[in-house]
């Protein structure tokens, strides 16, 4: 079989935008629309924007669930975090972990090559510790732990009225 370079290539940086898209749109529509984040905006100079694939039960689709939080999660696999200044679009990529097995997929010279995935994956491997590390603006985890009370206290009052 012949493969068509340039129509390889066109589908190739059309499914980069559709990816970065969904990913872009899911972060946006956490970071705006997800109460909890609103809320955390409103309390904290930050947010982190936490994302996760799930396989939905057909086995075949896969969606991107968002959590808002204010402390930074372990690294983990299969998972993507940013951290959004509040109330602003400024949104900085924290890591982009895809599973253990597509690794290999993001390595230099692949079709897939992907920097901030390569770089995501050697400091999940090599620099775990500073991976892990809190941004330079976090709340101590005192004060996280204070404003997430405030905020579920808020929720509860809201619901009860």
């Amino acid at each position: 079989m012949k493969i068509d370079l340039y129509e390889t290539h066109d589908r190739y940086q059309h499914f980069i935008k559709d990816q970065w898209e969904v990913v872009s749109k899911g972060a946006e529509d956490c970071l705006r629309n997800n109460p909890d984040s609103v809320a955390i905006q409103q309390k904290c100079p930050y947010v982190y924007l936490f994302a996760h694939p799930r396989t939905a039960e057909d086995g075949l689709t896969k969606r991107l669930l968002w959590q808002p939080r204010i402390s930074r999660p372990k690294p983990q696999t299969n998972s993507y975090l940013f951290i959004a200044q509040s109330n602003t679009d400024i949104i900085e990529v924290c890591w982009l972990l895809p599973p253990r097995e597509m690794w290999s997929q993001y390595e230099k010279g692949k079709v897939t090559e992907s920097n901030l995935v390569a770089w995501s994956i050697d400091q999940f491997q090599n620099n775990w510790k500073e991976l892990d590390t809190s941004h330079p603006g976090d709340l101590s985890e005192e004060r996280a732990k204070h404003v997430m009370r405030e905020i579920v206290q808020w929720k509860r009052f809201k619901r009860a009225t």
